[in-house]
Order: structure tokens, then sequence, then C-alpha cells
């Protein structure tokens, strides 16, 4: 396999997608006083942190954000929980968050703990989008649509060096 990666998205880049989506969500939830934010432990909870920032600057928006836990190589052989009180989530919009939305199977096992209480909705929001879906999974945000082969892999860096990129 090749160690090659090819550039798809430079830090700027992502800056935008994130600030794109986050007017998305306001200009769809501009009537919400809260809008719960809920990451993928990893990759996808550091992307909620930056949307979270994002919508919070641009609106008047209150954001809960909250943190999905959960086995991803095996996500129905563990507990799937999220680190706030369900009563806090009642009667909110809820809105999902990965950093690569693949096959979906991910972010279908992360709906689980909301599931089990009244939410407004659910929305889900990938900085890329693969679309090889195996699950009934779209993204209602999405930062960038990339064709790949599924072999393919989608790197994203945050922090300092900032970017996605094709492996």
């Amino acid at each position: 396999m090749s160690s090659e990666k090819t550039l798809i998205l430079d830090a700027r880049q992502v800056k935008q997608k994130i600030k794109r989506m986050a007017y998305e969500i306001y200009e769809n939830h501009s009537k919400d006083r809260t809008v719960v934010v809920a990451g993928i432990d990893g990759q996808g909870y550091t992307l909620a942190k930056l949307l979270a920032k994002e919508l919070e600057s641009i609106s008047p928006i209150k954001v809960l954000l909250t943190k999905v836990f959960l086995n991803k190589d095996e996500p129905q052989q563990d507990t799937v929980y999220i680190d706030s009180d369900l009563k806090d989530i009642k009667k909110r919009v809820i809105v999902v968050v990965d950093d690569v939305l693949n096959t979906g199977r991910t972010m279908a096992y992360s709906l689980k703990p909301f599931l089990d209480v009244e939410v407004k909705c659910i929305e889900t929001a990938v900085l890329v989008n693969r679309s090889h879906s195996s699950f009934p999974i779209w993204p209602k945000y999405t930062g960038y649509e990339l064709a790949t082969t599924i072999k393919d892999h989608v790197e994203v860096v945050f922090g300092k060096e900032t970017a996605v990129y094709l492996k």
C-alpha cells in the first residue's frame, strides 16, 4: 500500500467548511435557543467542538456539547452512551458529528442514546462524506463530498497542521 498522501483540504478550507456548516445549522434552527452538538469520540468530538464554537460565535444559539462513546470496531458489543444527562437533551435538536462518513455504520450506532429520550429532531454533520452508504445515513450538513474507492483512506488532521488527506 502506498504511503503517499494527497491534500484534499488545507487548514483555511477546513475552517471555511466548518463555518459554512455552522451557518447552515443556524439557518435551520434559528428559532431554537439551544442545540445539542454531539461529537463521536475521537475526531468527531474534535470537529464537534470546532463546530459548536463557530455556531456560538455567529448566532445567539446556546450549544450543549456532548461526547458520544462507542466501540467503533464492534459497536453492537458495547454500550453506546453520552457524557450528558439525558434530561438535558430532552426535546432538543441533536446534531451528531463525525469527521468522515464512510458506510454510515458508526453514525448509525451513535444515534442509540438519543433514541431513549424524546428529542425534537436528530441530524448528522460530517466534514467529509465518502458516500459508501451501507446504512440509511445521509448527512444533513456536509463540509465536503469526496468520491473515493472503498480501499482509499481519508485522514482528517486537526490542530496545528489541520488538513484533510486522501491516502
